[in-house]
């Protein structure tokens, strides 16, 4: 059996066979495709290192639409895929559904970490905190005093990390002036890089030169256009530094891969319940790497470090938006 299995369309994502006994666990990757740089392929490379550790395999799906949830998620249960694994919030409601159905199957969900079912492994992120890191160290290279966030799909978890972003930014520079735009309000602004590129230049013209896109595939769009317009980018969930070396101040740390990388290394053991990944247990952070090492003075990143000290061991408190919906650093 092949490391991984693709499907591409309603007609296909439904020819799971659900008479197919699977020995390996799934992975339901959210809107935007596995391959989006960000988010998914961070996902994806959580899975791929467990397989190529384990020498096991597992099965993969690329929804098409938001219909396909449910049907993905009882396809593979039926199939006897186990634990089942998924990313993005959007899986809620559908998991809220399925899961009871399937009591001897475990599930994870990335992103979700308030469900109370029992046989469900809710895994959330101090997105604030790592977004914290990578604000300072905008405030600290931009050279116009104005740095500037793009968010995908307008929720409360987007705004989480510009709200994280601004409170650092603040912190390393108390005059710089941070703007925010979100590039959508459905799921379709997750993989629209013109228009992220359009939302760049348009925070151009305002006076940004280092920009943060938390954005999915958007992203991508983001930080090519940064690098064509001669500012600096910063990128989300997976290290995105090499996509443009030299042009890529960091990238937010967002630790999917480990996420799903242990979820399937418990396997049907899967311990279920609530967890958040923090910067304290190593769920969120910042790279360095030699794509970005002339971009990142011994100064700027002594800085950081020290803020990431404080943050982990508690002395230092990040505001969380998802706690009350403010931001004492940015109006939305």
């Amino acid at each position: 059996m092949s490391l991984m299995t693709k499907f591409m369309g309603a007609a296909a994502a439904m020819a799971l066979s659900a008479g197919a006994a699977l020995a390996e666990p799934a992975l339901i990757f959210d809107l935007g495709g596995k391959f989006d740089k960000s988010f998914n392929e961070a996902a994806f490379a959580g899975a791929t290192r467990w397989a190529e550790e384990t020498g096991g395999t597992f099965r993969d799906i690329e929804l098409q639409s938001e219909a396909q949830r449910e049907q993905a998620l009882r396809r593979f249960a039926e199939a006897g895929a186990n634990p089942i694994v998924m990313t993005g919030f959007a899986f809620a409601d559908a998991l809220s559904q399925v899961a009871p159905d399937y009591p001897d199957t475990k599930f994870a969900v990335v992103d979700v970490n308030w469900l109370d079912l029992p046989n469900v492994r809710g895994i959330g992120f101090a997105e604030h905190e790592g977004s914290y890191l990578v604000g300072m160290l905008a405030a600290q290279a931009s050279k116009s005093g104005t740095v500037s966030f793009i968010g995908g799909m307008d929720i409360p978890l987007i705004r989480k990390f510009a709200c994280g972003f601004a409170q650092g930014a603040v912190a390393a520079n108390a005059d710089v002036k941070v703007i925010a735009n979100m590039t959508g309000t459905t799921p379709a602004a997750w993989n629209d890089p013109v228009k992220g590129s359009e939302l760049t230049k348009a925070q151009i013209s305002q006076g940004s030169d280092v920009v943060f896109a938390a954005a999915g595939g958007t992203g991508v769009g983001v930080l090519q256009t940064a690098a064509d317009e001669g500012i600096l980018s910063i990128g989300v969930d997976s290290n995105q530094n090499h996509l443009h070396s030299g042009k890529v101040l960091t990238s937010m740390l967002k630790r999917v891969d480990n996420a799903v990388f242990d979820a399937m290394s418990q396997g049907t053991d899967l311990e279920t319940g609530n967890f958040t990944m923090t910067l304290a247990n190593g769920g969120v952070g910042y790279a360095m790497d030699e794509h970005n090492k002339d971009l990142v003075s011994a100064d700027m990143q002594s800085a950081v470090d020290a803020a990431a000290a404080k943050i982990a061991d508690g002395s230092l408190a990040v505001h969380d938006y998802s706690s009350d919906d403010t931001c004492p650093a940015l109006s939305f």
